[in-house]
């Protein structure tokens, strides 16, 4: 698979050559007689000896040593805070009031929203990636790059799920039936876009999307909950011929895509799906534009933490020469 890591110590010899004998020492002039008596006190040769100073004071502790902090409601995986849990919106007022959004809701596009992660509240389906990155600049993070988001998922041990090496039945919110075909039939052809695929029923449809961090064992061992199952997870990157040559190069069994140059790319699958797409954290699906938006896409945040230096950059490969 292609994938887009003395001094040396010099001794002078010295020549101990004899000492010359010291010259003879000048007669020291007298003093200048006083005009009163008394003793003739001789000349000091040396300065008297200067107090020795204080030690100085230890220099203060550099907080460089201590690894940079991310914000509580997000964790550090690899070189960045990633959040703990997906995103919930909360709509901005003119006067700068917050308000929670309905999440079986479109965003409305009059009005701005920032990006919310905490637990224990339904996150926001019906988004696309234009919305999802200005909800994260609200909140001053961004959408994590497709990199970021799978370190994020497979942990510092590199596990096709966030739990393991295994998927394990009921650790995350997947594998459940296919709502528009429950609530709208099974004629795909007759499905909507924006009268079914982004009904509010489907999102408010009891038992299917769950709260954030409801399944306490689909969490990664950093603490980030929910990548696998629950909403697809936009992320910055755009699709490109490279991205899909390095998919078809990897060992990972996803069924077909239609894709293009340009489309955006979300992650992770969500409550109706398995592995169609790839198992765990290798579920990607290449097959919509990024202003794509329906009832299983949703989000979460990145950013780089406080005080971290910016990654080197990467060295670019010399062409190579034309024999």
């Amino acid at each position: 698979m292609r994938w887009i890591t003395v001094a040396a110590l010099s001794l002078a010899s010295c020549d101990l050559a004899p000492k010359p004998a010291p010259a003879a020492a000048t007669p020291r002039p007298s003093a200048p007689a006083s005009s009163s008596a008394g003793p003739v006190l001789p000349i000091p040769t040396e300065a008297p000896p200067e107090p020795s100073a204080a030690p100085a004071p230890p220099p203060p502790a550099s907080s460089a040593s201590a690894p940079p902090a991310c914000p509580d409601e997000m964790a550090r995986a690899g070189r960045v805070c990633v959040d703990r849990w997906e995103a919930r919106l909360m709509s901005i007022s003119p006067d700068g009031a917050r308000a929670p959004h309905p999440h079986t809701e479109r965003p409305d596009p009059a009005l701005r929203y920032v990006a919310v992660s905490e637990p224990g509240v339904h996150p926001q389906g019906y988004v696309s990636r234009v919305e999802a990155a200005a909800a994260c600049r609200e909140a001053g993070k961004r959408l994590c790059t497709l990199d970021e988001w799978t370190r994020a998922c497979k942990g510092p041990r590199w596990t096709t799920f966030p739990y393991g090496g295994r998927g394990e039945a009921g650790r995350c919110n997947t594998g459940k039936d296919h709502l528009l075909s429950k609530l709208f039939g099974t004629n795909g052809r007759a499905w909507k876009y924006d009268e079914h695929f982004n009904s509010p029923l489907l999102n408010g449809e009891p038992g299917f999307l769950e709260k954030t961090g409801e399944r306490a064992g689909c969490v990664s061992p950093e603490g980030v909950f929910d990548m696998v199952g629950s909403l697809h997870e936009w992320v910055s990157d755009a699709v490109t011929e490279d991205l899909v040559e390095r998919m078809e190069k990897e060992p990972v069994e996803r069924k077909k895509q239609p894709w293009r140059e340009g489309n955006g790319v979300f992650m992770g699958g969500f409550f109706s799906t398995t592995k169609e797409h790839g198992p765990g954290c290798t579920f990607m699906t290449i097959a919509h534009e990024p202003r794509y938006h329906d009832y299983s896409t949703g989000f979460r945040c990145c950013k780089a933490p406080a005080g971290l230096p910016p990654a080197p950059a990467k060295k670019k490969k010399k062409p190579a020469r034309a024999p």
